[in-house]
């Protein structure tokens, strides 16, 4: 018979180290500029680490639909070409208001801004710096960001 602790651990604690990742979206918004491109990073609203703007799926829209949202929301951008697939993914811990970390995986979607406006729902609550890649990469946590970034 098993013991309290080994029915807890195969009942409890093994489900939820098992339990896949959760899923986001952000977007890689990137502009011309006389250097060459330029990304945008925004701070995160509970840290102020540097980040890209993303959330969690939108039920009723795509991954672009998506990305597209959350860089309106959180970064101001009006317009955008937004690519149809992802193009790359970030894994990271996102921390959660009762301490725990939880595994999340980040579709990241390239979006090519055509406009962006200083009113939108989270303006004022965060710092937007429009940066060149190699400086974006030394600015985000994310090492598989950073690589993505460093490729552009």
């Amino acid at each position: 018979m098993k013991s309290k602790v080994a029915k807890a651990w195969s009942e409890l604690v093994r489900p939820m180290l098992q339990r896949p990742k959760r899923a986001q979206v952000a977007a890689l918004c990137l502009r011309p500029s006389d250097r060459g491109p330029e990304v945008l990073l925004i701070t995160s609203l509970d840290t102020g680490r540097w980040i890209v703007p993303k959330g969690w799926p939108i039920v009723g829209k795509s991954g672009p639909e998506t990305a597209l949202y959350e860089a309106w929301e959180e970064a101001g951008v009006a317009r955008a070409e937004v690519a149809e697939e992802p193009v790359g993914i970030f894994g990271y811990g996102k921390r959660r208001k009762n301490g725990t970390v939880e595994p999340v995986e980040t579709y990241v979607y390239r979006l090519d801004v055509e406009e962006q406006t200083d009113e939108f729902p989270e303006a004022g609550q965060r710092t937007l710096r429009w940066v060149a890649p190699q400086e974006a990469a030394n600015m985000v946590q994310e090492p598989q960001l950073q690589d993505l970034l460093r490729q552009l």
